[in-house]
C-alpha cells in the first residue's frame, strides 16, 4: 500500500520538469522527489472523482442497487450512457465513475448516497477538512468547472493514496476494460481513460481528468519490485509523455529497474 508521510509531502522537492504542468508532484515510496507549485489550488476536473469514489465506497455496499435519476441521465461530458430509471449495482457504477469517468454514474451515486448532489458535496467538503486537505474545495461531485472548485497536486496525491488503500477501488483504477450489466440486462462496455495502463510496466491507476479550465490532468501510480511511484499533474502540457518520464526517472532514482515487473 502506498503511504505518504504528511511532513514529507508538505516539504515538496526541486522542480526537475520545468514547464511540464501548472502544478505537479512526484513521490517515491511516499517521499517527494520533485514538484512545482504542489500546494497551489487549481481546477481539479475529474480527479474530483477520487473523493466521490471514497465516500461512495464507504457508505454503500457494492451490491446495493442504485436507480438512475433524471439529473444523472442528463449529465454532460463523459458518460456511461445511463438512462433515467436504469438500475445498476453501486459497484458497477463505481467502475463507470473511475474507469470511464462517467458523470452520469457520478451523479447517480451521489444522489443515492446523500439524497442530492448538493448534500453529497457538503460531505465531500467536510471530509476534505477532516483530512487536512487545505487547498481542496468542491462545488460538485464530478469535477465540472465551477467557481471555488479546486484542489492542489499535494492534496490529490493524498486522496489517491487513500483510494489505493481500498482494495475494491484499487482494482478498478487498475482495470483496463470491464463489462457491466444493469438489472434489466443491458450491457455497458467500459474502457479506462488512462491510456498508460498496459503500456507502462507496473502501472496501476489512478485517474484522468480534463475540462476547459483545468486542462489535462492526471494521477498515475506504478509499483515495481516493492517500490511505489505516484505522479500528479494539473494542467499538464503533455501529460502522457511527461508522466512516463517522471515515473521512469523516479524509479531510476529510487533504485528499481526501469523495466521491472509490476508488483
Amino acid at each position: 500500500m502506498l503511504a505518504i508521510a504528511p511532513a514529507a509531502a508538505a516539504a515538496g522537492g526541486p522542480d526537475a520538469f520545468p514547464g511540464a504542468a501548472a502544478a505537479y508532484v512526484v513521490l517515491a515510496d511516499g517521499q517527494p522527489l520533485w514538484s512545482a507549485h504542489a500546494g497551489r489550488a487549481l481546477p481539479s476536473a475529474s480527479l474530483t472523482k477520487l473523493m466521490t469514489a471514497l465516500l461512495v465506497a464507504e457508505a454503500t455496499p457494492p451490491e446495493a442497487v442504485v436507480t438512475v435519476g433524471p439529473n444523472a441521465a442528463r449529465a454532460r461530458g463523459a458518460r456511461m450512457g445511463l438512462a433515467a430509471g436504469a438500475k445498476l449495482a453501486a459497484g458497477d457504477l463505481l467502475a463507470g465513475l473511475l474507469m470511464r469517468s462517467g458523470n452520469d454514474a457520478c451523479i447517480a451515486l451521489a444522489e443515492h448516497v446523500a439524497g442530492s448532489e448538493a448534500r453529497f458535496v457538503a460531505r465531500m467538503n467536510a471530509r476534505a477538512r477532516d483530512w487536512g486537505l487545505a487547498q481542496t474545495r468542491f462545488a460538485n461531485a464530478c469535477g465540472f468547472d465551477a467557481p471555488g472548485h479546486h484542489a492542489s497536486a499535494r492534496d490529490l496525491a493524498a486522496l489517491a493514496a487513500r483510494v489505493l488503500a481500498v482494495p475494491g477501488l484499487a482494482r478498478l483504477v487498475a482495470t483496463t476494460r470491464r463489462t457491466v450489466h444493469g438489472v434489466d440486462g443491458r450491457r455497458y462496455e467500459l474502457a479506462n481513460t488512462n491510456v498508460l495502463l498496459g503500456l507502462v510496466p507496473g502501472l496501476a491507476g489512478v485517474k484522468t481528468g480534463y475540462t476547459a479550465r483545468a486542462g489535462h490532468c492526471l494521477v498515475a501510480y506504478a509499483r515495481r519490485d516493492g517500490r511505489d511511484v505516484l505522479v500528479v499533474l494539473l494542467r499538464g502540457r503533455d501529460r502522457w509523455w511527461d508522466a512516463v518520464a517522471m515515473i521512469e526517472q523516479a524509479f531510476e532514482r529510487a533504485g528499481a529497474p526501469p523495466r521491472g515487473r509490476g508488483g
